[in-house]
């Protein structure tokens, strides 16, 4: 089954999860599949950085893989990017599922009736993501076959930009699950521009960021600089850059480069947080506006298969020691 009929499906069963039950099939040898509705809040980023709860509403989906084993096991929530759910998300769930780890494929944008947000990112904040992946956090901690201990997030671009974020220990005091917190924190090609209040106090857990050095939609170059702020801090921080590599390198469905011309690139400026949940253009304190010029149209995407496969070494070696497993 490919990521669009994944996608498909998981918005149909978004309609009909007013229960909270769940659905089970096989996929796979000795893996068992269960989709189960998320119940979650969409808020903005104004409401979300100063801690408002009362969002509307909104019941999600996502897909739990878990290979057969007895004891309790480690799951990684993947956090998609603004295409939705996609084929490299799907790659990484069967590769993860393969090495033995549960995964817990969140959809973020069909039980919102969203399609994509490439084209505009002001349909859902950033940061809703995070709440939202709390909120998978806090139901995957009561899964009998899960070890709540053993909960990763890793994310890929805007989702990235979540799974990086949500180690922020402000973010998790306002709206994470009290006692709970991921295991670790893996951000794919994240869009890092944002300086947050307080965003060096980020959790003791390890947070790795992997990125294409040749990336026009998200550069790397804010997230080099926040990393290096993560480290001087004393924090458990790696940043691994992927040369001549670009946004969505690990996309095997994608041709070597591709160009999209409508996409909203990442901005080339850089945005900051003041009091009241505010962002700002740090260089002239204005309010921050998807309209400015700084946000660009256009970008590149493309498969880059020998960086693909030495991420994949590095993800699978980092959550085998994270998760104590040989």
């Amino acid at each position: 089954m490919n990521g669009r009929s994944i996608l498909s499906m998981l918005a149909m069963l978004v309609m009909a999860a007013a229960g909270p039950g769940f659905i089970s099939r096989a996929w796979g040898q000795g893996t068992r599949t269960e989709i189960h509705p998320v119940r979650s809040v969409t808020l903005s980023e104004q409401e979300f950085l100063t801690g408002a709860t009362g969002g509307q509403p909104v019941v999600l989906a996502g897909e739990l893989r878990l290979p057969r084993a007895s004891a309790r096991l480690p799951v990684v929530v993947l956090v998609h990017g603004s295409g939705g759910v996609g084929s490299n998300v799907i790659r990484w769930a069967e590769e993860l599922n393969a090495s033995g780890l549960g995964t817990f494929v969140l959809d973020h944008f069909s039980g919102r009736g969203i399609m994509q947000t490439a084209t505009d990112q002001a349909q859902l904040a950033h940061v809703a993501m995070i709440a939202d992946a709390y909120r998978a956090l806090e139901f995957l901690a009561r899964h009998p076959r899960v070890d709540p201990t053993r909960i990763a997030v890793m994310g890929f671009s805007k989702g990235g930009f979540a799974a990086l974020y949500a180690s922020l220990k402000r973010f998790q005091r306002l709206h994470a699950p009290a006692g709970l917190e991921f295991a670790a924190y893996v951000a794919f090609y994240p869009i890092c521009i944002r300086t947050y209040i307080d965003d060096e106090q980020v959790s003791g857990h390890p947070i790795r960021v992997f990125h294409g050095a040749a990336d026009d939609w998200l550069p790397v170059e804010a997230c080099r600089d926040y990393v290096a702020r993560l480290r001087r801090a004393g924090k458990d921080a790696t940043l691994t850059e992927y040369p001549g590599a670009q946004h969505g390198f690990d996309t095997h469905t994608l041709p070597p480069a591709l160009h999209l011309p409508n996409v909203q690139a990442g901005p080339t400026c850089r945005l900051e947080e003041r009091p009241g949940g505010q962002m700002v253009f740090r260089d002239t304190g204005q309010p921050f506006g998807l309209d400015h010029p700084c946000v660009r149209r256009g970008a590149t995407i493309g498969y880059d298969p020998q960086a693909h496969q030495v991420a994949l070494k590095a993800v699978k070696d980092f959550l085998a020691s994270t998760f104590n497993r040989p």
